[in-house]
């Protein structure tokens, strides 16, 4: 009997390790650079993949009273290799942007959580939806999700 081992989507950083410190180059102390993602085992059926960035500590680690969302981008196409977000339709953060915004925490060690989806459908052009907007299209064509997490502030 041969046995075949299926790969699940993935998701790392060449910047940090998973549940590691986010370089300040890619934070509003450093140059707010995008993190370098890769992107691994793909599903064969996905049409397109999206990305939420957020952080569910805000403000504050002990006192959590939101989740903030850094970044949203959907209809990344479906491949394995380098995420290229100009590739993608940006959405829109917390911040009213519609790229990537860089850790900033007011107070603590936060934590963010790189989402990204695997999903059956292209969405189309939307506008810059935000979190909840493109939660609410991505209902239904889900393949896979998978999440890379790194932390940054105060120690």
């Amino acid at each position: 009997m041969i046995a075949v081992i299926l790969a699940a989507l993935s998701l790392h950083s060449s910047a940090f390790d998973a549940n590691a410190q986010i370089p300040a180059r890619f934070t509003c102390q450093g140059t707010n650079d995008t993190p370098p993602l890769t992107i691994a085992d793909v599903p064969a059926a996905a049409k397109s993949l999206a990305l939420i960035v957020d952080d569910p500590d805000a403000p504050d680690p002990a006192k959590p009273k939101r989740t903030w969302v850094h970044w949203v981008v959907y209809d990344l196409p479906a491949k394995a290799g380098e995420l290229d977000a100009a590739a993608g339709r940006a959405g829109t953060g917390d911040a009213g942007n519609t790229g990537w915004k860089g850790p900033c925490p007011p107070i603590g060690r936060h934590r963010y959580f790189f989402k990204l989806y695997a999903l059956d459908a292209m969405l189309g052009d939307r506008g810059a939806m935000s979190k909840a907007e493109l939660e609410k299209a991505m209902q239904g064509h889900v393949l896979e999700k998978t999440e890379l997490v790194g932390t940054y502030g105060e120690k």
